[in-house]
Formats: structure tokens, sequence, C-alpha cells
């Protein structure tokens, strides 16, 4: 039996949040257990092998079964919703890693809810015809050929009512080609067919095909429009080493600029005039190279060109690579850029060396992050690693802004009273924009708005998808119901962000009767260093002034501030955050078990031990025999655990499940 090979990436936020200690069951076609999975510091699960079918199966045009063997996952993770994976592709020798986009849930919201996600078979082994249709004569186009990070995919074809996602260009590109091929194939057929989708996303962004005629996307995953996409499934480990490398190359006539018009199918169970999926098998088996295999479909004329204009990256490339001896302002933007994605990451060692100075311990900072975000672990900074540090560089510092952008404007806990329409405007309207912000930060299925304070069409939208992922009627009106889902999605942000991923340090804001000391004592650091941090040259403080407090381990260990929610006990509290009832109890001084709800706990964070049981939610068709197999226990230990004196299930009820 031929084996391949999983990976689970469990995080959130535009990837600036792993989730540590998420818990990842994979199984079978059957729903049997085969491993039961820890996400790691990194929010990554170890590789497994799955066993699997023979790699030339998936290299025969003719073989008209399945090439592979499918597998689920399904995720859990301590204040989010579950994620259930299935229809995973497995194919011999390579590394399938499926991402686990986790998405918050609001504040007293006590069951979560299960987000399904269908994989299947490559479109390459579709039947249906697929009508890519090329832009006209004179169609509407940018000036430049940009890369836009994020792109906006429509899930369905271009008139239907269906959910939009954002992405960033690299992340749908790798989605692309694993939906659309086999891994499996010869690089220089990789490379030349994730050449054609780079460049016919790059030409529908270039054209403003959809967006001159009054959508609000840029693409779609219908194939029959446009090129297939299935937004949280996995991607395959050599089809994201390619992308990273050539994601902003893309195809060109000479003394052009715009991106071709690179159409492609199958050219077996579907035949076209563009590009033939499967013909450039034939071809990379010949010997020829990607740009001769794309100039055996395209014009002889066309060339690979490239665009170092990328939106929302701070910093382009510099055009040289960076590794061991390299000095200068280029060295020390990376060693900046390491240092604060280490905070999210604590993975990735301290860098030790002088600020502009490429030495070992940068170059070991370098290979970590490589390693973690699946990029050749070589400690040499080229255009694949810059770009991607760049990316996770401003997400985790978008993270912490807007983060601190909700205590600057005063976001409480009772949502305002105004109805707000298209047409609204004032500072009721930049809170929803904030609100509106935090919730797209993470769930792509949310644009982001700008925060003007004017309710205008993209507000409106916004308000509309949040409305759509809430439940609610999606009319983008805000009246009491959305206000309310608004400040609960916020709040259960707040509860699952510990408080010192953001920045290493706190802002505080002080208040009547602060001293320094008293702020040294109570966030165990000394008065030296809230003074060295903020410089300070004097002990005087004023009513209002914010302040950097360092964030330090007490003497007794590390903690953080947990506010009580109904339902809580301690004995949860502990199981959910790895710690003992006494150790939280000793902490806080208390001599009973008693909570009250809004109570303020502190919560040792230095254990690490899985909690021995995760909640599932009952499912349409579940019994007790099923989740016992599925989860690899038996239904007396289910029954046990939950106090149950038969074998009737309910759909929403919530059970424990033994995790050990």
């Amino acid at each position: 039996m031929a084996i391949g090979y999983l990976i689970v990436q469990a995080r959130t936020a535009h990837d600036a949040l792993p989730l540590v200690g998420a818990q990842i069951w994979v199984m079978d076609n059957q729903e049997k257990s085969v491993y039961h999975l820890i996400t790691d510091e990194s929010g990554e699960t170890q590789r497994v092998a799955l066993e699997t079918l023979d790699r030339s199966l998936s290299l025969n045009p003719d073989f008209q079964g399945t090439p592979f063997i499918s597998y689920q996952v399904l995720a859990f993770a301590d204040g989010f919703n579950t994620v259930h994976v299935d229809g995973i592709p497995i194919l011999d020798g390579e590394t399938a890693i499926q991402p686990i986009e986790f998405v918050p849930m609001r504040k007293m919201q006590r069951i979560p809810t299960v987000t399904e996600i269908q994989i299947g078979a490559p479109a390459v082994s579709m039947a249906g015809s697929r009508y890519q249709k090329i832009p006209g004569t004179d169609p509407q186009i940018l000036r430049q050929v940009v890369i836009p990070n994020l792109i906006t995919v429509h899930l369905g074809s271009p008139g239907t009512a269906a959910s939009n996602v954002q992405v960033s260009f690299p992340n749908y590109v790798k989605n692309v080609a694993s939906s659309e091929i086999y891994p499996t194939w010869p690089d220089a057929s990789l490379r030349a067919n994730i050449y054609a989708i780079i460049t016919f996303a790059l030409n529908r962004v270039y054209t403003e095909w959809y967006r001159s005629r009054g959508y609000n996307f840029d693409i779609t995953n219908n194939t029959a429009y446009d090129q297939y996409f299935i937004y949280g499934r996995n991607i395959y480990e050599s089809v994201s080493l390619i992308v990273d490398e050539i994601f902003n190359e893309f195809v060109r006539r000479q003394g052009q600029i715009a991106p071709y018009f690179t159409s492609f199918c199958s050219g077996t169970t579907v035949t076209c005039a563009g590009l033939s999926q499967w013909g450039t098998v034939t071809l990379a088996n010949q010997g020829l190279s990607p740009l001769q295999i794309l100039r055996s479909y395209y014009p002889k004329d066309v060339e690979i060109a490239e665009t170092n204009i990328i939106t929302g990256i701070l910093s382009s490339y510099p055009g040289t690579a960076l590794q061991t001896g390299s000095t200068g302002l280029d060295v020390q933007t990376i060693q900046t850029y390491l240092e604060r994605v280490r905070r999210n990451y604590p993975a990735i060692p301290a860098i030790t060396d002088e600020a502009g100075i490429f030495g070992e311990s940068t170059k070991a900072a370098v290979a970590r992050f490589q390693s973690i975000f699946n990029l050749t672990p070589d400690g040499i900074v080229g255009k694949a690693t810059w770009n991607k540090l760049s990316y996770l560089y401003t997400s985790v510092t978008r993270l912490a802004e807007l983060d601190s952008e909700g205590t600057s404007l005063g976001i409480g806990t009772v949502p305002p009273a105004s109805i707000l329409r298209l047409g609204s405007s004032g500072q009721d309207v930049i809170t929803l924009q904030y609100l509106l912000n935090v919730a797209a930060e993470f769930n792509p299925a949310i644009p982001a708005p700008a925060q003007d304070g004017d309710f205008g069409i993209e507000t409106q939208q916004a308000v509309a998808a949040f409305q759509r992922a809430a439940g609610l009627k999606a009319d983008g009106i805000v009246g009491p119901l959305t206000w309310q889902a608004l400040y609960q999605t916020y709040l259960g942000v707040g509860d699952i962000i510990p408080p010192d991923v953001d920045t290493g340090v706190m802002d505080y804001t002080v208040r009547s009767g602060d001293t320094l000391w008293l702020l040294a004592q109570r966030y165990h650091t000394t008065v030296d260093d809230i003074k060295r941090l903020n410089g300070l040259t004097s002990d005087e403080l004023s009513i209002g002034q914010v302040l950097k407090i360092p964030l330090t381990e007490s003497p007794g260990g590390s903690y953080f501030e947990y506010v009580v929610r109904s339902g809580d006990t301690l004995w949860l509290l502990a199981q959910r955050y790895h710690t003992t009832v006494d150790d939280i109890m000793q902490l806080n001084g208390l001599s009973g078990s008693a909570l009250s709800i809004g109570q303020i706990l502190k919560i040792p964070s230095a254990g690490s031990s899985p909690a021995p049981y995760f909640e599932y939610t009952v499912r349409s068709g579940d019994t007790l025999w099923q989740l016992a197999r599925r989860f690899g226990t038996t239904v007396n230990k289910i029954k046990s655990l939950n106090g149950l004196s038969s074998d009737i299930l309910n759909i929403g009820q919530v059970l424990l499940i033994p995790s050990d």
C-alpha cells in the first residue's frame, strides 16, 4: 500500500494567531479514528502517514477511477466553532497541508456551530464545459499589474447570491492549483499550470472583468467561468513551495503589459483552445521547460514577467537574497519583522545579532520561520521568505492595532441604540466599521470597510455579509439584533486572545491613585523597567496617561485574566486551561468554589498537558457507538463522563468526549 502524509495547521486572523492545544481527529471515510493529534505552539500537528493508492494512477490520463484515498478531519479548539473537513485527498508521496481557519464563538454562545467543508476530486478529473470568457477588445484596465492582497472570490457563478471570501493571493493560487490538478505531476508541468492559474486571475483583476460589471468580487470559483477554488480545502507542500517562489510572475505577450488570457481545460474530459492540463504532463515528460510548455498552447511570443507591486505589503523584496554576512537596512527590517512575529510564534528563536547584521541567530530565526510556514528552511531570505514574512508582520501588527483601537474608541459592553443604514454618518458609524473590521479579521466571508464614519455601499455590503454569517436577515441595516451580534462577536474575540500575544507589553491608562510602584507590584515588573520602556525621567504620573507595561512572569508563574461567564465552574476552567482547581483557588485567594458572572479570575498559564476531554455537539445520525468508534473510546466512557443512563441522543446536545 502506498503512503501519503498529512499536516493540520490551526490558525486564525490571517495566520496572526496560532492555536496551541487544538484537538484534531483524523478519520477514514468510514469515520473511524486514525489519529488524535494536538497542535503545538505554532498551531501545527505532527506529520502523519496515511495509506493511499499508487502514485502512477494520478499520472495516467486514461485511469477512470479515483487515484487517491480520502480522509476526514474534525477540529476543536476552546472558544472557537468546530470545523469538519471531508474528502481530503491523500496522494502517494505527497504531503497534504490542511488549514483549519477557526472562527471565534460569540460571547454567551454556549454551543459551537460546525463548519462543514467538502473537498473531493480535482477539476481535471471532471466533465463539463468551461466557458472562460476572454475580455473584449476594449476592456476596462488598471494602469499596472498589481498582486491583490487580498483577492475577493465569489463562491458560485456570477449572478448567484453566494458568499464572497477574501484570501491572500498566494493562498488563493495554492488552493486553485490543489483543486485543479494533481500535485504528483512533474515539476515543469506543475509550474506551467500554476503560471496559467496566476495569470488567469491577474487578467481578471487587471481588466476589472467583474468589478466593471457592478460585482463586488474579483473572480468566481465556478469552473464554467473561471477556475476551481474550494474554500477551506487542503493544499500540497509541492504546490506551496512553487507558488511562494513565483506567485508574482505572470504570462504576457512581448511588448505588452497586460497578463495574457491563459484559458485552460483538462484536455481529456473537456477540450478547449487553451492549455491542456493533461497535455502539460506529456510535454514535461518530453523534457520541455515551463515556458516551452506555455508556448505550445499560447502564442509563441509569450514570456514570463514579474511585478513587485503587492498591495498590503509594507516593503518590497530588495531584489537580492539576504544571508549570513549580509548587512544594512534590509537586514534590520527582517530582524524587526521576525522579532514582532515571534511574539505570536514563540518557537522562533530570539535574535541576538547586532541590528542590521545577518549573523547566526538571525539565520536560525529565519530557518525556524521558514519551517513553520512551509518554506524551504535554508536560513536565507529570498523572495518567497521576504514576502511571507512581510505578510505575517502585517497580520500580527494589524491584530494588535485593532485590539488597542477598541480601547481608544471606548468600546464597552452596551451597544449603541441608533439604527444605521445607507447614508448614516457619525461616531456610531465609526464604531460599527471598527466592529466589522474585527469580525473580518477572523472571518474571510466578511469584508473590512474603511473606517471613515460614512455608511456607504462598502459598509452596507460588509454589514450584510456579517448578518449572513451571524444567521440574521441580510438587509444591510444595523438594528438592535445586529448591534448585539456585533458586540458579542467583539467580546468573544477578546476571550480567545491571550493578553500577552499581541505586543509583549500592554497599554495601561493611568487612573486616580496609581503610582509606578503600585503598577510594578500589580504587573510583576519593576519601576525601572516601566520607566525605561516609556522613557520617563521622573516618577510623576497623570490621570489618563497611557503607559506601556512589560508583561513578565509572576513569582508564582505566569497567568492571564479571565472573566467568568454563565455556566463556568472552577473544574471546567481547570480542564479548559490545563491547570488544577487548587492552583486557580490559590492564585486567586479563594476559600470556596462559588463563582459569580463577571468575576475576574487569574488563570495559571504554565500548564501544558491536554485536557482529558473535549466538547462535541451531536449531529443528525450520531449514535454513542459511532462516536466511540470515531474518537477511539468506548460507549461506557462517554456515558460515564456525561452521566448518561441511556443511549438516546438529541441533535444539538453537547457531549464531553474523552480525549485520552
